[in-house]
């Protein structure tokens, strides 16, 4: 009697860059839908599916939950709403490769918090002359409008990041946590972009169909994956890999939006890449 051949199973690596593609042709997507929805109206909708998704799919447990777990799941929710919405507002005024790669600032920052150690000095220079070189690549009011908003998104990922590792310290599952900050995260944000969002609806309901698929694309999917390939892929690894974000964003922009990245701003996206990369690397191995 033969054994049944077993299906090879894919590494954590194809299953971590799945993600990152998912969520940057899943934002590049959305940026389809602003000229209709706006980008406040295009975040409501992200986020109102991606909360009923996860609700749904993961079912979270609250009872229980202390005031401290109450602060964190809130922090995180807080910082899922800022991510969101600066960012769709950043990619509504710069190409998606530009603002992704400033909002890497964020846990960079998070990365080199409290050190003095001239390495780790050395990548925060190495992202201020990226990010320098794309604000003086920006033309216009509006432009430069979209590098300030992508650095509030980096703020609040770094807020996010802070927020993730108080609630790891609980007992509470941190899919459950997620759960109810994206729940969170949507009650913060929609009231902003429900006008939009409800008139564009109305005039077009395929958007419905549109958003629930971004959903999808943006949260559901990419945190399935990623949680996946952690499970056998080391932390350092991953959050080096996840720095490649802003050259998926790029990508993406250029198929999904026709957007074509000048010279500059490739290599500033690169500069930002490596200090991102670096960073990362250098943190997780202390």
């Amino acid at each position: 009697m033969t054994t049944p051949a077993r299906r090879p199973r894919l590494g954590p690596l194809p299953l971590a860059i799945a993600a990152i593609v998912s969520v940057q042709f899943g934002n590049a997507l959305a940026g389809t839908t602003f000229a209709e929805v706006g980008a406040l109206g295009a975040a409501s909708l992200r986020l109102l599916f991606a909360a009923v998704i996860l609700l749904v799919v993961l079912r979270p447990s609250v009872r229980g939950w202390t005031r401290r777990v109450w602060i964190g799941v809130i922090a995180l929710g807080i910082g899922l709403a800022g991510m969101n919405s600066l960012i769709y507002l950043a990619i509504e005024r710069v190409p998606i490769g530009v603002a992704v790669a400033v909002e890497l600032i964020g846990p960079l920052a998070v990365a080199v918090a409290g050190t003095r150690r001239p390495r780790d000095l050395l990548w925060v220079a190495l992202a201020a002359v990226g990010v320098g070189m794309l604000a003086l690549d920006s033309q216009g009011a509006l432009a430069i409008a979209g590098i300030v908003l992508a650095a509030g998104a980096a703020a609040f990922w770094a807020l996010y990041i802070l927020a993730s590792a108080r609630l790891g310290a609980t007992s509470v599952r941190g899919v459950d946590g997620l759960a109810v900050a994206m729940v969170v995260a949507a009650v913060i944000v929609v009231p902003f972009g429900a006008v939009s969002a409800t008139a564009a609806v109305a005039a077009e309901p395929v958007l419905l169909a549109v958003f629930a698929g971004i959903a999808l694309m943006t949260s559901a999917l990419p945190y399935a994956l990623e949680f996946i390939a952690l499970k056998t892929m080391p932390t350092r690894v991953f959050g080096v890999l996840s720095s490649l974000g802003p050259v998926v964003a790029a990508l993406a922009g250029l198929i999904v939006l026709g957007q074509v990245l000048s010279f500059l701003q490739l290599a500033a996206i690169a500069l930002v890449i490596a200090a991102s990369a670096g960073a990362v690397a250098s943190a997780q191995r202390r």
